[in-house]
């Protein structure tokens, strides 16, 4: 990578957030796919007939109709890969300052004797990271339904 973009992403943080976006990338788009077929396809059709090309279309009625699938999505994703552990400790290690993300910091704590407290702490703030995550998905999946109580993903 390092030759072709001038990135390097082996034991640095880029690798880390590479990493992380590899493995949230299918929850994402499992959810923009359902968000955008949620899109009443008659108004993309009505679009069409009043001159609109295909990208014209999609960026003036069917990504607006969509966004707030695509943002919950996008949340979803922050939260998996904040929880990510596995690509991240494989790929990039576990380096502190460069490549330590939460739950690499909660395993390295369980390896300290009497850091049950750090433990706990860090813990804490997992679990509220990922409820304000799941809140905040929730909130605009919801708006995307319209305020129906119907839910795109």
């Amino acid at each position: 990578m390092n030759d072709w973009f001038g990135v390097t992403l082996l034991f640095r943080w880029t690798g880390a957030a590479v990493a992380a976006a590899v493995m949230a990338l299918p929850l994402m788009v499992r959810a923009i796919r359902l968000s955008i077929e949620a899109v009443d396809r008659r108004l993309e059709d009505a679009a069409r007939t009043l001159g609109a090309g295909p990208w014209r279309c999609f960026a003036t009625v069917t990504l607006p109709l969509c966004l707030p699938g695509v943002l919950a999505a996008l949340v979803l994703g922050f939260a998996r890969s904040i929880g990510e552990f596995g690509a991240t400790i494989t790929f990039v290690s576990n380096i502190p300052g460069e490549t330590r993300t939460l739950p690499i910091a909660i395993y390295s704590a369980l390896q300290i004797p009497g850091a049950d407290a750090a433990v706990a702490r860090l813990s804490a703030v997992a679990v509220l990271l990922s409820l304000a995550s799941l809140v905040a998905s929730e909130w605009l999946a919801r708006r995307a339904g319209g305020g129906r109580g119907g839910h795109v993903l």
